[in-house]
């Protein structure tokens, strides 16, 4: 059995969870007051910057030119292409460039962030693609429930439902996917236990994110 085919129960579990969330069910149905999705746009825009460094690293320690090639793109595509269409999203709700540059990273911000370098610094590879995939097919699929139920009035949510859902994103997230089970075949059981626990983190990472903007969550002291 692949690797994403015997993680996909407790990913489903996982992305069910998310789409229930209030956060997140309110981006869904347009019901969602702007402050906390404020609040995300800031925060994800710094968890790009740090995600960023992820394709950097993953350049670094691909074992093929392709795969480095593939991860240099993507570097590229998020630095450029990605981080502009975020600012401009941003401007949809009244948040400054400079405000998005100088936002503090939040306490699940900096623990997701780390988590994700600490493993692709330290890990291998395949330590590094595991860890990545839960935030393309995540985003994908609780952006597919939602769709699946009507975009909502409210333009900028639709927006934000229609980005994770359009062709560009699909095609990265089975990149992503395919990309996982052939580092993963054949691996020991004992690395695919090692996988397991790295999925599994950062999808709860996931969830937490959502969470986090939803409660705004700051530092206590």
């Amino acid at each position: 059995m692949a690797f994403t085919d015997e993680i996909r129960p407790r990913a489903d579990e996982i992305w069910t969870a998310i789409v229930e969330h209030p956060m997140v069910a309110g981006i869904g149905d347009g019901t969602l007051q702007a402050e906390p999705f404020k609040y995300w746009v800031r925060q994800d825009y710094q968890y790009l910057i740090e995600y960023s460094r992820l394709f950097a690293l993953g350049a670094a320690k691909a074992p093929t030119f392709d795969r480095m090639k593939t991860f240099t793109q993507l570097l590229t595509a998020t630095l450029t292409e990605e981080m502009d269409l975020h600012r401009s999203y941003a401007a949809e709700f009244g948040i400054t460039e400079s405000e998005l540059e100088t936002t503090s990273l939040s306490p699940t911000t900096q623990g997701y962030t780390d988590f994700l370098l600490r493993t692709a610094a330290l890990g291998s590879f395949t330590d590094l693609v595991v860890a990545l995939l839960p935030c393309m097919w995540g985003f994908n699929d609780v952006a597919t429930q939602l769709a699946a139920d009507g975009l909502p009035a409210d333009e900028r949510y639709a927006a934000w439902i229609e980005m994770y859902t359009g062709e560009e994103f699909n095609e990265l997230t089975e990149w992503c996917l395919t990309l996982t089970d052939e580092m993963t075949a054949g691996a020991s059981e004992t690395d695919i236990e090692r996988y397991r626990h790295i999925f599994e983190t950062s999808a709860q990472y996931e969830y937490r994110f959502w969470d986090a903007a939803w409660r705004r969550e700051e530092w206590t002291i």
